[in-house]
């Protein structure tokens, strides 16, 4: 596995490639939860799409966990597994209510870090990668969300381990990535995951990475252009 120093150094290289990336708006911590759910299992356009009528449908996310579970569903059906996801989100919603007595998440930015990742986790379909999100994009809290593409790149690199757990290949990254390059460095992941080093066909004789790639030094006789 590649050392502390050698990570930095790869970060580098991703900016190189990647540049800075421009961090979208996610509007209130709150919000940033509700479009989380919406991304699962889906792409940035479809995410979007539901949160827009999302927000058309409903004037507030009081509205929203007042209504109806089909009347969510039917708003967000372009983001994939809807009935799932409005179940959630109603549930994520309810249950901050429950806890807190208002739909209000902004005193997790005064949480430590592990003991906020608790409490997200703790709602319905909120995860290890969904909580890092909200924590580092919202809080700026030392979190490194490793979705499917970020876990992917990772591994063929031997930033973690083969055998690392996605629960792992978190600690290992929220503590190697320098604090400062960590959304920088996840967004540039996902945009490598999706562009080149793919799941089934990575096109690995077009990646500029390929000199440092465990993944491509192992199988390079073989691996498609």
């Amino acid at each position: 596995m590649v050392k502390v120093k050698g990570i930095a150094e790869i970060v580098d290289l991703f900016k190189q490639e990647y540049g800075i990336p421009e961090i979208r708006e996610r509007g209130s911590p709150l919000e940033s939860l509700i479009q989380v759910i919406l991304s699962q299992n889906t792409n940035d356009k479809n995410r979007d799409r539901a949160w827009k009528s999302l927000q058309k449908k409903f004037d507030s996310v009081e509205e929203i966990m007042e209504a109806d579970v089909e009347k969510i569903s039917e708003a967000i059906s372009m983001a994939g597994l809807h009935n799932i996801k409005a179940d959630r989100i109603k549930g994520c919603l309810e249950k901050i209510m429950k806890r807190r007595g208002k739909l209000d998440i902004d005193f997790l930015e005064n949480m430590d870090t592990e003991e906020a990742k608790n409490w997200l986790t703790g709602l319905p379909g909120i995860g290890p990668k969904s909580a890092a999100v909200v924590l580092n994009f919202n809080f700026g809290k030392e979190t490194f969300p490793v979705d499917t593409h970020v876990f992917r790149v990772t591994k063929r690199l031997g930033l973690i381990p083969k055998n690392s757990t996605r629960k792992k290949a978190h600690e290992i990254l929220e503590e190697k990535v320098p604090g400062e390059r960590k959304q920088e460095f996840h967004i540039s992941l996902i945009r490598h995951g999706r562009r080149t080093c793919k799941a089934r066909k990575p096109l690995c004789n077009n990646c500029n990475f390929k000199q440092i790639c465990n993944f491509y030094k192992k199988n390079k006789k073989s691996t498609p252009c």
